[in-house]
């Protein structure tokens, strides 16, 4: 990207669907440059991306992939500087700023030129990308739903039939024959587990959950689920929430519940967490006999060395229902590419058929957001033998719960990372949410 030109220049440049580009034609094919963070994704993106080329020779997509640590800074830093990507692969917490910024560009026109069919798409996905000023902003491209990932070995020692895992049920008050079954996956260095006399938990050898993070405000694959099976959303609706519910007395108490675990040695503490070795590592080498994880990342648990993993539905709670936090991603295109007429070009394909069932459900790394995809998508799962039905169930049986997308994310996630990060080192009590609850409000108001 050389330079930047006005949101109603572009504008009327798209419109005109005369397929002009501010490149020279005779310099030969646009380049559209195209960022993503996932390096497990990328080769499918690539076939995509030569797929489009095939079909439109005067054009050809340059991938950069960044790592989720960095992706989001560099990007920001970039439309500071005026070379952001044409296109990139966007999240719901944080297309909002963006757009609020006046750094993506409009596809309102575009779909209702073009007769893209948002009803292609799971329900609900396609309204994600309607900001707060009611202008659409990108065309969904995959979802996840989450599910508990196990260590066959580690049940099989535990004397534990998998298919005890698919009728789990959780409460606050005691966790259910779903906590019986993490403190009997809970191992001590002296070989007493969780639910033995004798069990030391401040020398624990295999956690029977292991932990990602506190969660911060969203949860998503630590606690969302459990809160969610317990009656509670994040606020009075989403998105665009006026009050956020961190003081709802059912969070309050799962989150106690759920911290509960630390202190009585089934799951790893803070200090733990924090030290550098990620939740898959640990899993990996034996440390944790069960984590939940996001459907994103099952094709990388299933390639490590030495482990045998199984997936199991998350468990049913005090609703009588199970819940997964319901996420997908889209593309978003920056409000100041030199080539809005490619750039546009190149999203709608990855919103299409053409790549996500033709191409993207063959791989079997995510799930696209096509409705159709989705059974290809298994298939193409089972044929790496997994069974992603505990992912999709949620899909199926009307489980999921959307996704947060609220004013000032950046600033509620800041607040709530420091009190869940206080309240999961017993540093703060989980009152403390009231307080935080009051904070992240006022930011809203």
């Amino acid at each position: 990207m050389k330079g930047r030109i006005s949101v109603l220049a572009l504008a009327a440049l798209l419109l005109s669907g005369c397929g002009q580009s501010t490149t020279d034609p005779g310099a030969g094919p646009v380049t559209i440059d195209y960022w993503m963070w996932d390096t497990n994704q990328q080769p499918q993106y690539q076939a995509c991306a030569d797929a489009f080329t095939k079909a439109n020779p005067d054009y050809k997509v340059k991938i950069t992939q960044y790592g989720w640590s960095d992706y989001w800074s560099t990007l920001t830093a970039a439309f500071v500087s005026g070379t952001a990507p044409d296109v990139f692969t966007s999240h719901l917490s944080n297309y909002p700023q963006f757009a609020a910024q006046g750094q993506l560009l409009p596809i309102d026109d575009l779909v209702a030129r073009d007769k893209i069919d948002l009803s292609l798409y799971q329900d609900g996905l396609a309204d994600l990308w309607v900001a707060k000023d009611g202008k659409r902003y990108g065309l969904p491209k995959d979802f996840d739903t989450v599910a508990l990932i196990y260590n066959k070995q580690k049940l099989k020692e535990a004397g534990i039939d998998p298919k005890e895992l698919d009728d789990l049920r959780w409460n606050p008050q005691d966790g259910g024959t779903y906590e019986k079954l993490i403190a009997r996956l809970t191992v001590d260095e002296n070989g007493k587990r969780g639910d033995e006399p004798g069990f030391d938990k401040k020398h624990v050898a295999t956690y029977g959950l292991g932990l990602n993070s506190s969660g911060s405000g969203s949860g998503q694959t630590e606690w969302s689920m459990y809160a969610m099976s317990n009656g509670w959303a994040y606020g009075d609706r989403n998105p665009w929430p006026t009050t956020l519910n961190y003081a709802d007395p059912r969070f309050k108490e799962t989150i106690k519940w759920f911290t509960s675990l630390i202190d009585k040695g089934y799951m790893p503490s803070m200090s733990i967490v924090t030290s550098g070795v990620a939740q898959m590592d640990a899993y990996g080498a034996g440390k944790y006999a069960m984590v939940t994880e996001g459907s994103w990342n099952t094709k990388a648990y299933w390639a490590l060395k030495g482990v045998e993993s199984g997936l199991a539905p998350t468990p049913v709670g005090p609703t009588g229902k199970r819940a997964s936090l319901f996420n997908g991603l889209a593309d978003n295109i920056s409000a100041t590419t030199d080539n809005p007429d490619a750039a546009w070009a190149w999203m709608k394909f990855l919103a299409s058929p053409a790549c996500q069932t033709d191409i993207v459900a063959d791989h079997g790394v995510i799930f696209p957001a096509i409705k159709q995809a989705t059974v290809r998508a298994e298939k193409a799962f089972a044929k790496q033998g997994i069974d992603v039905k505990p992912f999709t169930m949620h899909v199926e049986q009307g489980t999921t719960h959307l996704a947060l997308i609220a004013d000032r994310w950046a600033d509620v996630s800041a607040v709530m990372t420091e009190t869940m990060d206080a309240i999961f080192s017993f540093k703060a009590p989980v009152d403390s949410l009231d307080q935080a609850n009051e904070k992240v409000n006022a930011l809203l108001g």
